[in-house]
């Protein structure tokens, strides 16, 4: 392994082009919750034509928020995430609690709950096989990749990642064409006017922006993406857009091939819709798709995770283990842990949980960096900036008020896990306080 010194004196090797960074955000965006959540905004919202906008909704706060991070990680292209760009904005504090909640909520959470998903799936395809074990499994698997064999581990991501989307794309053709997407339009006792401005509405975008989350997943590669300057904006702003096409027709396809009233709660909508297509046979194959996904969703996650404890340990003695790399591979104690916390999630925790959870916690800090594009641009109006944010500033403003009023809305309808996101960050203090007492900073943050 190599050593914090060795890797302060010198920039990591910029081993990731346009094509992996772009798969990377896909397939970390495209996972778990858009086959799993649209039973719950049926339930929840109670028009169809209301959760086809919640998506909608969902992918716009995507763009804008892939917009305006594009103007942040051009003018600050390090490893780190939130992590390094909060520490900048506002205070070490503030982005060392973004890292904490990285380690446990962005990264082990959500690779926790696609991990189960996996499992789900391949109970459908396989039945009778251990769930829990093909978890583990899977988990234990790719973290030893990416730890070991980065340029392997990106190849890998860029396979799976492809043929998820062509794979998708065929269900979404053959489910438009047999199915009946004239139902979304069907009158339902809550049209889509009255739909929107609910409670109901707001805790939705939650579990949508769970599934749009991985929008940024470059952002926390970005010391290692070659030419960052036209290849970061071009990644976030492409994967984005695409995700954002390929949920909406999705859900098309979903709201369109049965009754609304079947899928009310169901949270195999995708298997649910397939068998009505398609027949149970179809239904099996399209699990087994959505297995093989979920796989490269599992990847990106635990590939892009640890580059934020890595940063972390580069800037607090205390947690300079977090530094140590493998020749031609990735942060080897910082995939491990991150892959033990998301086990021991898996072993506790439940599935939807686990979605609000996550929406919650992560969507503060992700409106406190987008934020920052106000604070960067008032503060240092010098700031080389290669790429400025399109639409300011009009799109920061969108994302950051609805993070806002997501967030409120999940405090008052979902208070558990709001709670739970903030004894987290509690926690994030409290562990700040102990690594930061020797005063000491590592040569990562004094490049900052």
């Amino acid at each position: 392994m190599t050593t914090v010194q060795e890797q302060s004196s010198k920039s990591f090797a910029r081993q990731i082009g346009l094509l992996t960074a772009t798969m990377l955000i896909i397939a970390s965006m495209v996972g778990t919750g858009v086959f799993t959540t649209t039973g719950f905004l049926i339930r929840d919202i109670g028009s169809p034509a209301g959760v086809l906008a919640c998506w909608g909704v969902g992918g716009i706060i995507a763009l804008a928020g892939a917009l305006s991070y594009a103007e942040l990680v051009t003018a600050l292209p390090s490893n780190g995430g939130e992590y390094l760009l909060l520490s900048r904005i506002y205070h070490p504090l503030v982005g060392f609690m973004a890292g904490w909640t990285s380690l446990v909520v962005g990264f082990s959470a959500p690779i926790a709950a696609s991990a189960l998903a996996f499992s789900s799936y391949m109970q459908a395809v396989f039945p009778g096989s251990p769930s829990t074990v093909a978890s583990v499994l899977l988990v234990a698997l790719l973290s030893l990749l990416h730890a070991l064999r980065m340029a392997e581990g990106g190849g890998f991501q860029n396979v799976f990642t492809i043929g998820k989307v062509v794979l998708i794309s065929a269900f979404i053709v053959g489910g438009i064409w047999m199915g009946q997407p004239s139902r979304i339009l069907e009158p339902q006792e809550v049209g889509l006017l009255a739909s929107l401005p609910t409670s109901a509405f707001a805790v939705g975008l939650i579990f949508v922006t769970f599934s749009y989350s991985g929008w940024n997943a470059a952002v926390y590669l970005a010391g290692e993406v070659r030419n960052p300057r036209r290849n970061l904006p071009l990644a976030l702003i492409l994967g984005t857009g695409l995700v954002t096409v390929l949920y909406i027709s999705l859900n098309v396809v979903f709201l369109g091939a049965v009754p609304v009233a079947e899928l009310s709660g169901v949270i195999e909508v995708g298997h649910v819709a397939a068998r009505s297509l398609f027949g149970e046979g179809a239904a099996r194959v399209l699990s087994a798709i959505i297995a093989l996904g979920l796989i490269s969703t599992v990847g990106a996650l635990i590939m892009t995770g640890p580059r934020v404890y890595e940063a972390m340990g580069l800037d607090y003695s205390r947690l300079r283990f977090f530094t140590g790399r493998a020749r031609n591979g990735g942060p080897v104690v910082a995939t491990v842990v991150q892959g033990a916390i998301a086990v021991l999630m898996m072993l506790t925790a439940s599935f939807d949980t686990l979605l609000t959870y996550v929406g919650f916690t992560v969507s503060i800090f992700a409106g406190l960096t987008v934020l920052g594009v106000f604070v960067l641009r008032f503060r240092e109006p010098g700031l080389e900036r290669p790429y400025r944010t399109w639409g300011y500033p009009l799109t920061p403003a969108l994302f950051v008020l609805l993070m806002a009023w997501m967030s409120f809305h999940t405090l008052i309808e979902k208070p558990f896990s709001a709670v739970a996101g903030l004894i987290t960050l509690g926690l994030g203090v409290l562990i700040y306080l102990f690594v930061s007492q020797d005063g000491s900073r590592g040569e990562g943050f004094a490049q900052k």
